[in-house]
């Protein structure tokens, strides 16, 4: 048995590849992938979810999650492989923006042309711009929708954030995320701007301004993180959690610089384990090209198209 394996360890079954192993390179590191895996969904709560339901579903073209049933009090919208969960409650605004991907821009277009003067005594507006379209939902929140095939192969789906932090904080909420949450980070000192990436295609940017900001409201995302004790372990030790959930999800708000403790920014964040039953739960995504007038057979569900 012993000789077999050793046959079988110094043999080399592909003599071909090991010819030009020296000769060619690769970087390994360029697929990496930090401790947060997905960002799930944004939260903020909504005053009227008949009009959330107008806005979100009709006009947007994303689908109310059909399974999951709160009655009047919540109502969470699939967006691809993300969500909104929108409670009921005083309307929250996330300070800074939410990237979108929307499988095409034209058709958006068309339906808030359309159903847009139907919000036209909320803050609802919108702008086309050269790559993308800007629009405000009817409480103030800002979102961005793109076209697929900016942010890998997300055709529906929320790749990004973008929160409005304090001047000269984006390098110590940096540290945070790398030191504390172990994520790989982008800094970027001439847009004064850090970045966390997350999983394949996603990030959080948390860019600085001057301008005064809004306090705080309550407004939060909710992350999977496959070192689920690590993060903890400091926060508890900081008094930084805000819940202990259950077993297998806690929170926190406050973003420390880890270096003397100083308190960056607050948003909350719900932090999942990998064995939280949510965790990769398919989203069911409908085709929002489908209407009474136009009805075709078996075109109900989204699907990704074949990206060129």
């Amino acid at each position: 048995m012993t000789d077999a394996l050793k046959l079988v360890h110094f043999s080399s079954p592909c003599p071909g590849p090991e010819k030009n192993m020296n000769k060619v390179k690769f970087n390994r590191s360029e697929v990496d992938v930090g401790n947060i895996l997905a960002m799930e969904h944004v939260n903020v709560t909504v005053p009227d979810q008949p009009l959330a339901t107008l806005f979100y579903v009709n006009l947007l073209g994303f689908t109310r999650d059909p399974y999951m049933d709160f009655g009047p009090a919540n109502v969470w919208i699939n967006v691809g492989r993300q969500q909104f969960h929108l409670p009921t409650a005083e309307a929250q605004v996330l300070r800074g923006h939410i990237g979108i991907v929307v499988p095409d821009l034209k058709s958006l277009l068309v339906r808030l042309q359309k159903m847009g003067r139907r919000l036209k005594d909320t803050q609802f507006t919108f702008t086309e711009r050269k790559y993308h379209v800007d629009i405000t939902c009817p409480w103030g929140n800002h979102l961005r929708c793109f076209p697929p095939g900016k942010f890998g192969k997300a055709q529906l789906g929320i790749p990004y954030v973008e929160f409005q932090v304090p001047a000269d904080s984006a390098p110590g909420i940096g540290r945070f995320y790398e030191q504390v949450m172990g994520c790989q980070i982008h800094i970027n000192k001439g847009k004064n701007q850090c970045e966390v990436l997350i999983g394949q295609e996603q990030f959080i940017r948390f860019k600085e301004t001057r301008k005064p900001e809004p306090s705080y409201d309550g407004h939060h995302i909710a992350v999977y993180v496959s070192n689920f004790s690590g993060p903890h372990r400091y926060l508890k030790d900081n008094n930084l959690i805000t819940e202990e959930s259950d077993q297998n999800q806690y929170r926190f708000q406050t973003i420390v610089d880890p270096n003397n403790g100083k308190a960056l920014f607050d948003i909350e964040h719900e932090v999942r384990s990998l064995h939280h039953p949510m965790y990769e739960r398919h989203l069911v995504n409908r085709n929002a090209e489908q209407g009474f007038f136009n009805y075709q057979i078996g075109r109900d569900a989204f699907t990704p198209q074949k990206m060129v």
